[in-house]
């Protein structure tokens, strides 16, 4: 039995995602027009013999993740679940605690894959599930990797492989120093075999624990005894032993989501996936009377655009969304049951739930792409600050804000329920 484990974090990780985060889970957050979750569980939905999968995180039960649950389960015909820790296990802790569920129904022979929950791709389980019969086996675990730049990849978990054998021979979790241009992609393929090894993992850290606290009593050892860490406490272990191997997936597309920088990109490319494989998503210039399309656009069916408008390209409109006369949006996601009003400008931007850009208005971001000059190219993982100063990024409007008429609002960040009263530029609005 074919079986799969998404990893979808706590409300204490990505912090850097805020405000988009404070309303809803981040990995429900929609990018063109679906939950970061629904886009893997897309992919996953592609394996034929996909039975089950299991959603592994700290968030409390909702009604956002109960619904979006049913949704999908409707839509794929496939057995979700949500399995529940009792505080933030690490990446490798909780599919240490929820053992016995994932192994329940799978044999020796059997393999599941495990996928964070933080990324956006065009992923290659089928290919990967392949390459995994056909060349590792019962010899061990298959990684998904793809390529960075050498400057860059110090900042994701760096992969040294051998090319002919595809045996990993070395991995470290961001290294201080170049290691390997090859970074893992949070994409993994395990046999049981990997409950032994998170077994030997858990009982170290019992001892680690145990020395520290009868020692220090008052000492705050900062994690659960259960946390492990997959990436450091276990991968990082299996590197030269014969047991890790490494699937590289080309030049699909692939990002890590940890700042709304990396939304814009994703949804671009998620819009250009939706061309290629899902074309009936993808709003078209159908007669004179419909909005101008510009590119890849996604509409929701309950939005209502004014003929006037001129959208694209790579722009989501959400539930319920309400665009006026002569409107201009590019390179952008409005989300549910926001307002543009007459003539208003949005660019490079995030316009949050249920807020209103006022006419005349423009609402503009710096845009936060790869660099194109070079191979393999990642979104740089910039610091919110630059020589005390905003770094220009993406303009993030939080939900509930209202931003009057006639003004420019220039790579921002304002929180949920504001009433904006004149321009601004490059700030944080509390």
């Amino acid at each position: 039995m074919l079986k799969a484990v998404i990893l979808i974090g706590s409300p204490q990780k990505g912090t850097r995602f805020r405000p988009l985060s404070l309303e809803i889970p981040k990995p429900l957050f929609p990018i063109a027009g679906h939950p970061i979750l629904y886009h893997l569980i897309e992919s996953c939905a592609r394996l034929r013999e996909l039975r089950e999968i299991l959603l592994i995180g700290c968030y409390q039960p909702n009604e956002a993740l109960s619904r979006f649950i049913a949704n999908v389960q409707q839509t794929f015909h496939i057995s979700i679940r949500y399995l529940q820790e009792y505080a933030s296990l690490g990446t490798g802790g909780g599919i240490y605690h929820f053992r016995d569920i994932i192994k329940s129904n799978v044999s020796d022979k059997d393999v599941f894959f495990v996928i964070n929950g933080d990324i956006c791709a065009d992923l290659p389980l089928v290919e990967m599930l392949q390459f995994h019969r056909e060349n590792v086996g019962d010899k061990g675990f298959t990684i998904l990797g793809t390529e960075a730049t050498e400057k860059q990849s110090t900042n994701y978990g760096c992969i040294a492989w051998d090319k002919e054998t595809h045996e990993v021979k070395h991995y470290v979790e961001k290294p201080s120093t170049f290691v390997s241009t090859t970074i893992n992609c949070g994409v993994y393929l395990f046999s049981k075999t990997i409950f032994q090894i998170l077994s030997e993992t858990y009982r170290n850290n019992q001892q680690i624990y145990n020395e520290t606290t009868s020692s220090f009593p008052s000492y705050d050892v900062g994690f659960a005894r259960e946390n492990i860490r997959l990436e450091k406490d276990v991968l990082s272990k299996l590197g030269g032993t014969g047991q890790l191997y490494v699937f590289p997936m080309g030049n699909r597309f692939w990002t890590a989501i940890k700042n709304p920088g990396s939304v814009i990109y994703a949804n671009r490319h998620y819009l250009e996936i939706y061309r290629m494989y899902h074309p009936e998503r993808l709003a078209a210039q159908v007669n004179p009377n419909s909005p101008t399309i510009i590119g890849d656009v996604f509409i929701h069916p309950t939005a209502c655009v004014d003929p006037t408008a001129v959208l694209g390209p790579n722009v989501s409109i959400g539930q319920d969304v309400t665009i006026g006369y002569g409107v201009r949006v590019r390179e952008s996601i409005i989300l549910g049951s926001c307002v543009l009003q007459d003539h208003c400008c949005v660019l490079y931007s995030i316009i949050a739930w249920n807020s209103t850009i006022g006419p005349w208005s423009r609402v503009e971001g710096t845009p936060n792409d790869p660099d194109p000059n070079r191979q393999f190219s990642k979104i740089e993982k910039d610091s919110l600050f630059h020589d005390g100063k905003l770094h220009p990024s993406i303009t993030v409007i939080g939900n509930n804000v209202s931003i009057p008429g006639e003004v420019v609002v220039l790579n921002a960040i304002v929180l949920p329920h504001k009433e904006l009263d004149s321009s601004s530029k490059n700030q944080i609005i509390l």
